[in-house]
C-alpha cells in the first residue's frame, strides 16, 4: 500500500512538472503570428549592441554567447545561453535597444516573440508566464552570484564555477556535460582573466582529470571538488 501511493504521489508529481513546463512548439503552433522560428549558424549575429529592443527570444536548441563591447572596442563575455534560456527580455522593461550583442556559437534555433505579443501572452499563457518568471529571478540570482565570484574567488575558481555552469551541472532535466563550442579566449572575457591563465588552468583541470577532450570538452562532476576547496 505505501508503494503504491508513493508512486501515485510520483506520477501525479510528474504529471504537473509536465503541465506547468512551457512547449515551445505547442506555443508556436497556437493561435497568432507574431512570432517566429529562425535558424543561425555558429558565429552568426543575432542581433548586435545597439540595435532596436523589440522582442524577447527563446532558445530551442543550440547555444548563444552574449557580449558587451565598450567605448575602444574591448568585448566581455556576459553570458553563455543554452536550450530553453530566454534573452532579449530588457525589451519588456522599456529597454528601446539592445544593450548587448547575441551570437549563436553553434547551428541555433530561435522562438522570437514580438514584445506585444509577449506582454498579450504573458497575461494569457499561465505556463508561460511562470517559465519566465522563474527565468528571470534564477537570473537574477546569477548575476548576483557571479559577482561575489568576481569579487572574491581566483581565477582557477571562477573557472571551474563557469565550467559547471555551461554545463547546466545539477539540473535534471539537462544531463548533458559536453560543453558548447566555446573557446579558451570566451572563457577568459567570462571571468577576467587572460587566454594564458585559462590554457595554463585547462591543462591542469585535464591531468587531474576533471575535463576531458573527447569528440568536444567534456565536464566531469569532480571539477566540483575546485570551487569548493578552501
Amino acid at each position: 500500500m505505501k508503494v503504491i501511493a508513493n508512486s501515485s504521489k510520483t506520477k501525479s508529481q510528474d504529471k504537473l512538472k509536465q503541465k506547468s513546463a512551457f512547449d515551445a512548439q505547442a506555443f508556436l503552433d497556437s493561435a497568432g503570428v507574431a512570432r517566429k522560428v529562425l535558424q543561425y549558424r555558429g558565429s552568426q549575429k543575432i542581433y548586435s549592441q545597439g540595435d532596436p529592443a523589440t522582442s524577447v527570444m527563446y532558445l530551442q536548441k543550440g547555444g548563444v554567447k552574449l557580449s558587451v563591447v565598450n567605448a575602444v572596442g574591448k568585448e566581455a563575455v556576459v553570458a553563455i545561453l543554452g536550450p530553453a534560456d530566454f534573452f532579449g527580455e530588457g525589451c519588456l522593461a522599456g529597454q528601446r535597444a539592445r544593450i548587448g550583442t547575441a551570437t549563436a556559437i553553434t547551428p541555433t534555433a530561435i522562438l522570437v516573440i514580438e514584445k506585444s505579443e509577449m506582454m498579450r501572452v504573458l497575461h494569457a499563457e499561465q505556463a508561460l508566464s511562470d517559465r519566465f518568471m522563474s527565468y528571470v529571478l534564477s537570473r537574477n540570482i546569477r548575476i548576483e552570484e557571479d559577482l561575489i565570484d568576481q569579487l572574491f574567488n581566483s581565477s582557477e575558481k571562477r573557472l571551474a564555477r563557469t565550467l559547471l555552469l555551461l554545463a547546466r551541472y545539477g539540473k535534471e532535466s539537462q544531463p548533458q556535460k559536453m560543453l558548447p563550442n566555446v573557446s579558451q579566449q570566451m572563457l577568459a572575457g567570462m571571468i577576467g582573466t587572460t587566454r594564458s591563465r585559462v590554457n595554463f588552468f585547462m591543462n591542469k583541470f585535464r591531468k587531474l582529470g576533471f575535463v576531458h577532450y573527447n569528440g568536444g570538452l567534456q565536464i566531469d562532476s569532480s571539477l566540483l571538488s575546485v570551487v569548493l576547496h578552501e
